[in-house]
């Protein structure tokens, strides 16, 4: 594969000596427009890759604020096809933020594969993470997403031991997702100590970047992480920004874009203070 927006950012990042901040949302969470504000203003409050979510009925490994955004977009007719649309969109006004679409294999499936990833690169789609395709599956979405020059995100887990690493990482690129836990999306903060051994760990089996995810909540959680890591990545979080501000009756009582923005600029600034923080 040549260098993709992700390659470019990471590269640029390192010359920096900074992590990156990587933001998930819910593609059509409220609604498409709502959803799309969000994701336009995550780059312009400090956001360096985005993450964005498809919809999915029977997400396994989601907790219970990630499932609520999803039916919430599925409710409002948010579809694969849409979510595309909304990546589409977003590119008319930034060509350079990385977008990684992020969720289950059975919609991509349904969809058919090709004409998937035609779509999402012509959509200005950079990566995919799909968790519930293991490495001996690859031949089904991961190599060909690798030869339409998408880059295939895998998960690495704390049981996720060295013999098995290796098979893990075969054929990811862009970067490795560190999950810190076992368990679910939105659960409490890991050891932070153990987290950085992990990296590390991961580290001897690969040169490609490290992102860690999965319980990162504040600002202050993101400076720690950001120290041991290449990138902080943050999700129920930011769901939990709209849900907050979304009325029983489904109205709004704030700007939910507003409301996301205000938590990425907080978590933008304890990334970009983790280095200097591990240096003390």
């Amino acid at each position: 594969m040549t260098g993709t927006r992700i390659d470019t950012l990471f590269a640029g990042l390192k010359k920096q000596n900074r992590p990156a901040l990587v933001t998930y949302f819910m593609g059509g969470d409220p609604d498409y427009e709502t959803s799309l504000s969000i994701m336009k203003t995550l780059p312009k409050a400090g956001a360096d890759i985005i993450e964005l979510g498809m919809p999915f009925s029977d997400p396994m490994a989601d907790g219970p604020a990630i499932q609520a955004a999803g039916q919430r977009a599925l409710r409002n007719g948010q579809t694969l096809a849409r979510t595309l649309e909304m990546a589409r969109s977003f590119r008319t006004e930034n060509d350079t933020t990385p977008i990684v679409m992020m969720g289950y294999y059975n919609p991509i499936y349904i969809y058919g594969v090709d004409r998937f990833l035609a779509d999402a690169k012509t959509a200005g789609i950079d990566g995919l993470i799909v968790v519930d395709l293991p490495p001996e599956t690859d031949e089904e979405l991961c190599l060909p997403a690798l030869r339409a020059g998408i880059n295939f995100i895998r998960l690495a887990t704390p049981t996720t031991d060295d013999r098995r690493l290796p098979k893990v990482l075969e054929n990811t690129s862009g970067f490795v997702y560190y999950v810190s836990m076992t368990g679910i999306t939105g659960s409490a903060l890991p050891d932070t100590g153990k987290v950085a051994e992990a990296v590390a760990r991961i580290k001897r089996h690969t040169d490609l970047p490290v992102c860690v995810g999965f319980g990162v909540k504040t600002a202050s959680q993101a400076r720690v992480i950001g120290a041991a890591a290449d990138g902080v990545v943050v999700g129920t979080a930011i769901v939990n920004a709209v849900a907050n501000v979304l009325s029983p009756d489904g109205g709004m009582i704030a700007d939910p874009a507003e409301a996301v923005a205000t938590l990425v600029r907080g978590l933008a600034q304890g990334v970009r203070e983790s280095r200097l923080a591990a240096a003390e």
